[in-house]
């Protein structure tokens, strides 16, 4: 004991250690420090044998409670789809009008479909369902085989030409190639782009426009709004699905080009179809 340092100013034994002399004191720990040290090792104890934690060469143990957070994770998903269930039976079984008229199940059908469009057909309408060349826009109201709620979903559920489906939605343009000449396409070509803004040669117009009576109004009809029983779009919009301008005009006059939309009831099955008829019908544009 006689070789042990006391500081002099607090009468503190020292740990005998010096650097640069600078010796540290040897203070005990405090009481409530070393409780709650022994209190982590109980906690260690207890937990390792009330959860799995210890792993083994196959698995871990289970613990006394047998708790896993993937089990609870499961049983949170079971009772989310439980909590669906009613809902989605009121959706396979009640009319369009009628969801759409109920608030609660109008929000969880909008919610069904907005999943089901990002995994299904954001593809080719763009995530926002704004479209791009070929493909509609959903957002606004130009609609070829109309915007209501049945309109969408035989659209949906059926398809656009798709030859798999008997009940698809069919619509072909003939070609005018050897049916009117160069100049009489670019004539009719004209008189269109008149109809929303101004044409490369004013002079071409009218004689477009008798050429469009002859050949396309049966079609188009008489104010080149379209047909919605034959997918004939709105000429008079200024809205265009397979490009703008008298040049893509002329091309489609020409060499017209059709697309293909698949037919999704028989891959999702009605109750989704439903789902993403309401979603498409909420974008804004539906009627």
């Amino acid at each position: 004991m006689a070789d042990k340092h006391v500081d002099e100013l607090s009468g503190v034994e020292t740990t005998g250690h010096e650097w640069d002399g600078i010796r540290e004191l040897n203070n005990p720990m405090p009481r409530w420090w070393i409780l709650t040290f022994y209190a982590t090792i109980v906690w260690a104890v207890i937990y390792a044998i009330a959860y799995p934690s210890i792993p083994l060469l196959r698995g871990s143990t289970q613990g006394w409670l047998g708790y896993s957070s993937r089990g609870e994770l499961a049983q949170e998903i079971q009772k989310a789809k439980a909590g669906q269930t009613a809902n989605l039976d009121k959706i396979a079984t009640l009319p369009l009008a009628e969801i759409d008229a109920d608030p609660q199940l109008r929000q969880f059908a909008i919610s069904g479909g907005a999943s089901a469009f990002k995994v299904n057909c954001a593809p080719c309408h763009g995530s926002g369902a704004s479209g791009g060349p070929g493909f509609p826009n959903l957002n606004d109201d130009d609609w070829l085989w109309g915007g209501n709620l049945d309109a969408i979903h035989q659209t949906i559920a059926h398809g656009v030409r798709y030859d798999a489906d008997p009940e698809t939605r069919v619509s072909e343009m003939p070609s005018f190639q050897g049916m009117l000449e160069p100049k009489q396409i670019r004539q009719v070509a004209a008189y269109v782009v008149s109809l929303t803004d101004k044409p490369s040669d004013p002079a071409m117009v009218e004689p477009g426009k008798a050429l469009f009576a002859e050949n396309c109004v049966s079609c188009h009809g008489e104010d080149a709004k379209g047909n919605r029983e034959m997918g004939a779009p709105n000429l008079a919009d200024a809205i265009w699905l397979k490009g703008s301008g008298e040049d893509a005009i002329v091309r489609q006059i020409t060499t017209p080009r059709h697309g293909v939309m698949p037919a999704w009831s028989a891959r999702l099955g009605d109750t989704t179809v439903k789902q993403l008829t309401i979603f498409v019908h909420s974008l804004g544009g539906g009627e």
